[in-house]
């Protein structure tokens, strides 16, 4: 995290991460706000919106780290899942209108395990009305609020696991590593009718985001209480830029090769890599100690800049040491 002097009144340029453990009943927005007044942030946006009614990871960025936003949309999630079977709801989760009911069929342990199996992969989704996509210019939930329904193009997204936790009754409790996309209203909806009933999410957690840890969460009363002694103190708790990309392949430049990079050229890859590699890396300079942004391998030798960062020059990689021949 880093701190600069602020381009408006009364604000500071904060760069990090905060991973916010968004508390039911706000919007993502709203948290986003509360957090930025707290850090007397300048900039700040968040990333993969929550509904008022869930809870979890919600990570909000802040000053240069806004740059690594368009990145998280694309990385998988985890969720917790809780779902009231036969009672079916108007927006899909609890805070819906009751819409339907139907007979829970009696399912042991097993049962239940190979219905959510069957779910696992690449399947397609019908989005919910209720959703924040767009039909002719307005959102779909706008349309639903008026009681219209328009036909809906099912999408492919991919379970890459799901295990059930808890059944009894009417309560189905299940977690899911899922991929972008993924409307875990549907989901609940979708299982239910494999079984021959209906049901809604009663509770939603998001456990976490791409490589992001559930532990690195801060909750919202933990940060006001940081804050209290000023938001330099809040500050501390930031994470880096780069943690949103742990996961990535590391790429290491000299000096030369990092002023080109941050000026938009691209550079030769380490004599020591494969000049074929492709795909996306981060790239450090001085040593690794400093972040330089994202890099996009072609296939032919070298690293184009795809997103520059200005960052302290005494950041410290994520993921330990770099190591300089790589």
């Amino acid at each position: 995290m880093t701190t600069r002097v602020g381009d408006g009144p009364g604000r500071a340029s904060v760069d990090g991460l905060l991973l916010l453990n968004k508390p039911s009943g706000i919007t993502s927005n709203r948290a986003l706000q509360k957090v930025k007044r707290l850090l007397n942030a300048k900039k700040g946006g968040h990333t993969g919106s929550l509904d008022p009614a869930a809870t979890g990871m919600l990570p909000l960025c802040f000053g240069e780290a806004t740059k690594v936003c368009a990145f998280l949309l694309d990385a998988d999630k985890i969720y917790r899942v809780t779902a009231r079977l036969g009672v079916a709801t108007d927006t899909g989760d609890a805070d819906g209108k009751e819409t339907a009911t139907a007979e829970v069929p009696t399912l042991d342990r097993h049962g239940w395990e190979k219905v959510l199996a069957g779910f696992c992969g690449d399947i397609e989704q019908v989005p919910p009305m209720y959703s924040a996509l767009k039909k002719d210019g307005k959102r779909l939930y706008e349309l639903a609020r008026k009681g219209e329904v328009v036909d809906r193009a099912a999408r492919s997204v991919r379970i890459h696991d799901i295990s059930l936790l808890e059944v009894s009754g009417r309560r189905l409790v299940f977690r899911v590593h899922c991929s972008k996309g993924t409307y875990v209203r549907t989901l609940v909806e979708d299982i239910a009718m494999a079984v021959g009933t209906v049901a809604h999410t009663a509770s939603l957690h998001r456990e976490s985001v791409g490589d992001f840890r559930a532990e690195d969460m801060l909750d919202l009363p933990s940060a006001e209480r940081f804050a209290a002694s000023g938001p330099e103190a809040l500050r501390e708790h930031l994470l880096p830029a780069d943690a949103a990309l742990a996961g990535w392949p590391k790429q290491q430049i000299d000096q030369d090769a990092a002023r080109r990079f941050t000026s938009g050229q691209a550079v030769p890859i380490g004599a020591k890599q494969d000049p074929a590699q492709t795909g996306r890396v981060r790239v450090y300079g001085n040593g690794g100690k400093q972040f330089l942004g994202v890099g996009e391998l072609p296939g032919d030798g070298t690293i184009a800049p795809r997103r520059i960062f200005r960052v302290a020059e005494n950041s410290q990689p994520v993921g330990g040491e770099e190591n300089p021949d790589f």
